[in-house]
């Protein structure tokens, strides 16, 4: 019975270099340590840290030109100050409007 049923199986089945190379796949693809689902997580991984790295780039760019225009710029300065610090000069008055939060949201 166990001959009959190793007649049956197909010739590739049955080659040393066929199976060799199976067992090879499934060794790279599922059991190692470096296998490809975790390279594909890991180039997953990187590709997010590159576009991390371009964003602070960008912003790092962004901010040094924002300093660079608040150090040589009275009028940015004088801008910036009233704006986020609510300075004004000593004849003026300034008033805030607030607006109330909608009882909707």
């Amino acid at each position: 019975m166990l001959r009959e049923f190793y007649h049956k199986i197909p010739p590739f089945l049955k080659d040393k270099y066929f199976l060799t190379i199976v067992v090879f796949l499934v060794w790279i693809l599922f059991l190692d340590r470096n296998n490809l689902i975790s390279q594909f997580r890991l180039h997953k991984e990187l590709q997010g840290h590159k576009r991390q790295m371009e964003f602070y780039l960008k912003e790092t760019y962004n901010d040094s030109v924002a300093l660079h225009k608040l150090t040589t710029d009275t009028a940015e300065m004088e801008r910036i100050a009233r704006e986020k610090y609510y300075m004004k000069r000593d004849s003026e008055d300034i008033y805030l409007i607030i607006p109330k939060p909608d009882a909707n949201k």
